[in-house]
């Protein structure tokens, strides 16, 4: 299982990990972030984790600000050392609220909590489960409209085979090689497409599972990609991103 955890204390934050750990070796703590800010950008561009734990007052304001700017289809814990908020916290994605200093009891409690309701809907059938713990119903982008000249024209989702960024523009490139400028950064982008069918590669390509023509490793435990389309530059998956990569691959 895939974790993230957002809290402003360091040693907090390294407790939660360590009694994760405790709780279930397998489970991986994707990154530990301190700000909505740096929330914010991780979760644009990055693949979503199964879970996160959250911590209400973050350094640079309350982590509510977090569901303001991105679309986050993802169950939370939240912990915190404050009661007051917990209504507010049960109207987003929360399926438990711990109150500080969080115990292993009360941790182990919530995980099993989230496990007992993913086996009662079963992984195939996720929406069912949001809709269990009362999350909205997840929507994604089915089809894009361009601007073609004078001339406006749809692009289905299931079409694309990747999109890229190049000097600020940002272009779709259909699995027939038609390259398209559309009116939508990469960051934009990554919470509109469905996390199961897009991966963001880099900070320059967003591509899809059938655009992956083949994976080499690399120096420095790198992985390169060829695409198709052909994109005309190396694209390569940072050693940092490789674990997630194969995770997505494996989903």
């Amino acid at each position: 299982m895939n974790v993230l955890i957002i809290e402003d204390e360091e040693l907090t934050a390294e407790r939660m990990e360590s009694l994760l750990q405790q709780y279930d070796a397998s489970i991986r703590v994707m990154s530990m972030l301190p700000s909505v800010k740096e929330a914010v950008q991780w979760l644009q561009t990055h693949p979503q984790p199964d879970l996160i734990f959250m911590d209400i007052h973050l350094e640079d304001d309350l982590c509510f600000r977090i569901f303001e700017q991105v679309h986050l289809p993802v169950p939370v814990i939240f912990t915190t050392a404050f009661d007051e908020y917990m209504i507010k916290a049960f109207r987003v994605n929360s399926i438990d609220y711990l109150l500080k200093p969080v115990s292993y009891d009360s941790l182990s409690a919530a995980l099993q909590k989230y496990h007992a309701m993913k086996r009662q809907f079963s992984q195939t059938d996720l929406e069912t489960l949001r809709q269990a713990i009362g999350l909205p119903k997840t929507e994604y982008k089915t089809r894009f409209l361009i601007s073609v000249g004078s001339r406006l024209r749809t692009i289905e989702t299931a079409d694309v085979a990747y999109f890229y960024s190049e000097e600020k523009i940002t272009f779709l490139v259909t699995k027939d090689n038609q390259r398209l400028p559309i009116d939508y950064s990469l960051d934009k982008l990554s919470p509109l497409l469905n996390p199961d069918d897009f991966f963001r590669a880099n900070r320059q390509f967003l591509l899809s599972l059938p655009a992956i023509k083949n994976i080499h490793t690399y120096s420095n435990s790198k992985l390169k990609l060829e695409l198709q389309p052909d994109p005309r530059t190396e694209v390569f998956i940072s050693k940092d991103k490789v674990p997630l990569f194969k995770d997505w691959l494996d989903a």
